[in-house]
């Protein structure tokens, strides 16, 4: 399987591996395959009887069609095998009510972006090889949080890369921060810089499309790529525990085979809902996508209006992985909806004016999957507590975003189908906003929330956010936005 830009202007068809080596077209457009492959219940029904890990293969396989079967076990039960899950990657949880939920954060870093780094770092290597790739590869990685850890445990000292990770130093939680400050590794490199989510992801494009940098590092025997969304080799391991979940649903008797299911993910950069709804079309019977922002709802106006409005007011939240007015795998959405023609044009405008309207043809081509929901402060707070004094459930700011929109999804809609929603975090990630959710304890800081929430509900602290604590920062550089490229390039040569 080949794959093409997004924009249809360098629209040569190249491997899987070249899409996952380079991250980027050259056009500036994401990288996506010339076709989405089909599965039947039958092949869903086959996946209920295996681990994970085989499933990840198999999945895999329909999309990466240049790596060998044997190649993708390999490299998935190196990802999730081994006890690096605990108790497995991707187990569901029953809130009652026919309401489902995916839990993501049971890996190395506590965040759902464990399922797609932990495999990733291994699929690139092989790209490397199979591209007969000589130079070092520089991950050039924007963090609203998760992303940054989970790439920098994912690509330390992995042979052949290096990776730099930007993050905003007031747009991440004090765990989130002290997770990347503390990264071990004779590769990796993180700062902070003064701004927010979007200044930092501006800066890495403005870096990727500098065709000075890129050769001033070929020079030094380096190439730019992406452990962000942007590369379909972070995007394609999102696709399998969509299909995975929904045959543990079969599988557990929640659902029967061919049920179709209603979807509810917290959204950002909009990878992880965008994997999800490439699983519908490749025949998972999900009937209806439900997009749930925060505050920034820019998302939220797109799906209800058709006008993607970046210019607007940016809050911080204490759903900061959310925090984002680019959400840049939308791209993705115009594209395999409404062709490259069209997602060209919207993508110049949006350029240019910072903004873009769908026509109402091409509105209700994208409404007939997606709906648009947001949750404000007060919201998510109410949600955190009403869950756990409900449900005996403990989740994070994010999960919380998730179902909130879920529950105004099925009454807005009357919705009747089971519903899974996506929760990406561990509740301790963000243990100062949960407990004060809770609690109202105000007063206490970021990391002594940690212990506080444990003694209130008893609910162990995971091992990997337990551990950080008793270590010293290595990375504690902050720097203005505009120094991005050249700290890029020091770190390329050092």
């Amino acid at each position: 399987m080949n794959y093409v830009s997004t924009r249809g202007i360098d629209n040569e068809g190249v491997s899987s591996a070249f899409a996952i080596k380079t991250g980027l077209a050259k056009d500036g457009g994401l990288y996506m395959p010339e076709s989405i492959p089909m599965i039947d219940l039958d092949f869903i029904g086959e996946l209920s009887a295996l681990p994970y890990t085989e499933r990840a293969a198999r999945i895999l396989s329909l999309f990466l069609t240049d790596y060998t079967i044997d190649e993708l076990r390999e490299d998935a039960e190196g990802a999730y095998g081994g006890g690096k899950f605990t108790p497995e990657p991707a187990p569901i949880t029953s809130l009652g009510d026919s309401r489902y939920m995916l839990e993501l954060w049971h890996g190395p870093t506590s965040a759902f972006k464990d399922m797609a780094l932990q495999i990733m770092p291994r699929l690139f290597v092989r790209a490397l090889r199979k591209t007969g790739e000589e130079r070092r590869a520089l991950i050039l990685v924007a963090t609203s949080g998760d992303t940054g850890k989970a790439a920098l445990e994912g690509y330390r000292d992995v042979e052949g890369t290096m990776i730099k990770v930007f993050y905003p130093t007031g747009g991440v939680s004090s765990v989130q921060k002290l997770q990347m400050q503390t990264q071990e590794g004779s590769n990796v490199s993180v700062e902070g810089i003064v701004g927010n989510f979007d200044d930092a992801q501006s800066g890495v494009k403005r870096i990727f499309s500098d065709d000075a940098i890129r050769r001033e590092l070929d020079g030094a025997g380096v190439f730019l790529s992406s452990a962000n969304s942007i590369n379909w080799g972070r995007l394609v391991p999102q696709i399998v525990y969509y299909v995975s979940a929904y045959a543990d649903m079969y599988r557990t008797g929640a659902i029967s085979l061919g049920e179709e299911v209603d979807v509810s993910v917290p959204t950002g950069n909009f990878g992880n809902i965008f994997a999800a709804y490439i699983a519908k079309r490749m025949g998972v019977p999900i009937r209806r996508l439900v997009c749930a922002s925060n505050k920034n709802n820019v998302l939220t106006e797109f799906f209800k209006s058709g006008v993607y409005d970046k210019n607007r007011e940016f809050f911080t939240t204490m759903s900061p992985s959310m925090d984002i007015l680019i959400s840049s795998n939308l791209e993705r959405l115009l594209y395999l909806t409404l062709g490259q023609d069209k997602t060209r044009g919207y993508m110049e405008e949006l350029a240019r004016l910072g903004r873009y309207e769908l026509s109402a043809e091409d509105l209700a081509a994208i409404s007939e999957s997606f709906v648009g929901y947001y949750t404000d402060e007060e919201e998510c707070q109410a949600t955190v507590k009403e869950i756990y004094e409900k449900k005996n459930c403990l989740i994070d700011t994010h999960t919380a975003v998730a179902i909130h929109a879920t529950n105004a999804y099925m009454n807005d809609f009357k919705a009747e189908r089971k519903t899974l929603t996506v929760s990406t975090a561990s509740p301790y990630k963000f243990a100062r906003d949960v407990l004060n959710s809770l609690t109202d304890a105000k007063d206490i800081g970021d990391l002594e929330a940690l212990e506080a929430l444990n003694k209130l509900t008893g609910v162990d602290i995971p091992t990997p956010l337990a551990s950080v604590l008793n270590k010293q920062p290595r990375h504690t550089g902050i720097i203005d936005r505009s120094e991005m490229e050249a700290a890029t390039v020091s770190f390329a040569k050092s």
